[in-house]
């Protein structure tokens, strides 16, 4: 058996899940939540459960939570007392998710100190994020001592886009001496769907185009050609691009500027409005579209612009990767909302016709995946794909321990 530990920390709260790839089944499904800093004030719940091992009970641990060092050493105490690990051959490796690995890192890689201090250089680009990550990752070494730890990058899958996509059309001592360009995120989502969506349809992936529209809290669209991401919506940070459910996407450089000078706005209020207080929930004040349709549906006028502008936005980048790609084998949705939403899908490719996409009211209905919801004359496939990021960070973090040989 391999089994293969999934790790994803952020500011406080901690992902784990254990999968064994040769059968695909998951045998741990653990998860630690904390709200705002929930887990660092000592205040967060810790819960395990084991799907494929019904005869574990699930476990709360309701001790506080000092920190994310702690959390992961209570996980880690509590699953290998329930010997599930040990009956499942052990864990072979433990892959990390790492949300920016700049111009550094461009596949999985063997975590070392030297891989650390790299991604700790990294925190500029990613302040929100890569902290949480690293914590993530020394609690797992201090845990788990002797097994190969791998740092699987959002960033990574978009280091096929050329310059010309990538650059931002500022100084060029910007991106010498601090490397600012767009960079993209949600590349394990990404490339998985791009994969998965080119065998459902039976076409080698060197050869599919598609446009993949990774819509959840947050949100991202990449044009893929041949298999390679060639552009992505996101930037240099994930607050570039489409609306989201608490971030602002797309926006005027200039604004900045107008609300520092019109309503005095420091740079630590205008970074918490574009990241914790715009997007759906700026709009309307909530960011759960599942509640957004809901008041939709009983005339809330706040909460019909928000869907429609969330709507528009993705409309819009379809449209513009379509001319990007030129020929496109397949549109994808993934993740919460592309997943679960046949009225965002159906608001997106509304009025597309023209361009070779046309939906099926009935394909379209329901939640779920992998699916076609096209029509049987629409030019350009629509599909439904599952995301399973999880997965893809296990299948990447055993393919470099093998490539490594550790």
């Amino acid at each position: 058996m391999t089994l293969i530990a999934i790790v994803n920390c952020g500011s406080s709260s901690i992902k784990f899940r254990a999968l064994d790839l040769d059968t695909r089944e998951n045998v741990v499904d653990a998860l630690v939540e904390g709200i705002g800093d929930s887990i660092g004030a000592g205040t967060g719940k810790l819960r395990l459960r084991f799907p494929a091992n019904p005869e574990v009970a699930d476990i709360d641990i309701a001790e506080p939570v000092s920190d994310t060092a702690h959390g992961m050493e209570m996980l880690f105490r509590e699953t290998l007392a329930t010997g599930v690990l040990e009956r499942h051959g052990g864990l072979a490796c433990v892959g990390h998710r790492v949300v920016h690995g700049g111009e550094d890192f461009t596949e999985p890689t063997l975590i070392t100190d030297a891989v650390l201090e790299a991604i700790r250089r990294l925190i500029p680009l990613a302040p929100l994020h890569n902290p949480g990550n690293i914590e993530g990752i020394r609690a797992a070494m201090e845990v788990a001592p002797g097994i190969p730890q791998v740092a699987v990058f959002d960033t990574a899958f978009h280091q096929t886009i050329p310059p010309h996509a990538y650059r931002y059309a500022l100084p060029n001592v910007l991106y010498e001496d601090h490397k600012v360009r767009r960079f993209g995120f949600h590349g394990t989502s990404h490339g998985y769907v791009s994969r998965t969506a080119a065998a459902y349809l039976g076409i080698p992936v060197e050869d599919f185009n598609a446009i993949v529209l990774h819509l959840g809290n947050g949100a991202s669209v990449t044009a893929i050609r041949g298999g390679q991401s060639v552009d992505t919506s996101m930037g240099l940070t994930p607050l570039e691009g489409l609306m989201m459910g608490t971030r602002s996407g797309d926006i005027d450089p200039a604004l900045p500027l107008f609300l520092e000078r019109n309503r005095g706005l420091s740079v630590e209020d205008y970074d918490t409005m574009l990241n914790r207080e715009s997007g759906l929930k700026g709009i309307c004040g909530d960011n759960d579209m599942r509640a957004i349709e809901e008041r939709m549906e009983a005339g809330d006028e706040s909460a019909k612009l928000a869907f429609d502008m969330f709507a528009y936005r993705a409309r819009k980048y379809l449209g513009a990767y379509m001319a990007v790609l030129g020929r496109v084998d397949a549109v994808v949705f993934t993740a919460g909302i592309g997943e679960n939403s046949p009225a965002v899908r159906e608001a997106i490719c509304s009025g597309l016709d023209p361009l070779g996409i046309t939906l099926d009211a009935g394909r379209n209905a329901g939640r779920g995946g992998p699916k076609e919801i096209s029509t049987a004359g629409s030019r350009t496939k629509v599909l439904v794909i599952p995301t399973e990021e999880e997965l893809e960070i296990a299948v990447q973090a055993q393919h470099c321990i093998e490539q490594a040989g550790a």
